[in-house]
């Protein structure tokens, strides 16, 4: 029996890749909201807000949809995907020595409704950087479209010393948590 293509709310190749490899037969359809944290917004419920938001924009009647966020952040100060290489640097040189969080919130939608929401977060501790390495870094504008401004999966990887956590949420997607999501709702569907 071939399974549905879930609905994948994102443009992200590395979210994509990572469903591809695990099995699970995708169709991208990324969702276009507004990402504007609100004043005040906690990170972990601003990453599950727009997962939420991105899987109740694609999601349809007859097919489950997956939206998902990743959020890097240090206490309550956030590191967005960076507008240009300078922001990317000036994020590098504060998550530089540090330890930080990387919250990626998930969220299945069947129709209207959200039918699963989760949110994940590993610890990212980042080597010291020096000026050179964040300039060359910088410079191969992998970590331009990636929220922290880094691409762990890529050259990015150099920079961190350690993760405590799960890796594929860092790179974007929590896979155990979404395969076992995926699982749960297969199950809840054959026996109503």
């Amino acid at each position: 029996m071939t399974m549905e293509p879930l609905i994948l709310a994102s443009a992200s190749p590395r979210r994509a890749d990572l469903l591809r490899w695990a099995g699970v037969p995708i169709e991208i359809d990324p969702a276009a909201i507004d990402e504007t944290r609100r004043p005040g917004e906690d990170p972990l419920e601003y990453a599950k807000r727009l997962a939420q938001e991105k899987a109740l924009a694609k999601a349809t009647a007859r097919r489950l949809c997956l939206g998902a966020d990743t959020t890097v952040f240090i206490g309550s100060r956030v590191f967005e995907k960076p507008a240009d290489a300078a922001e990317a640097a000036r994020h590098l040189r504060n998550l530089s020595g540090q330890s930080h969080r990387v919250v990626t919130a998930f969220c299945l939608a069947d129709g209207d409704q959200p039918v699963h929401l989760q949110a994940v977060v590993s610890l990212v501790t980042f080597r010291t950087l020096t000026p050179c390495m964040i300039e060359r870094y910088v410079a191969t504008g992998e970590g331009l479209d990636k929220a922290g401004a880094y691409g762990l999966q890529g050259w990015g990887g150099f920079l961190v010393e350690s993760i405590e956590g799960s890796y594929t949420n860092v790179v974007g997607l929590p896979l155990t948590e979404v395969l076992a999501a995926l699982e749960s709702r297969k199950k809840t569907t054959k026996n109503p």
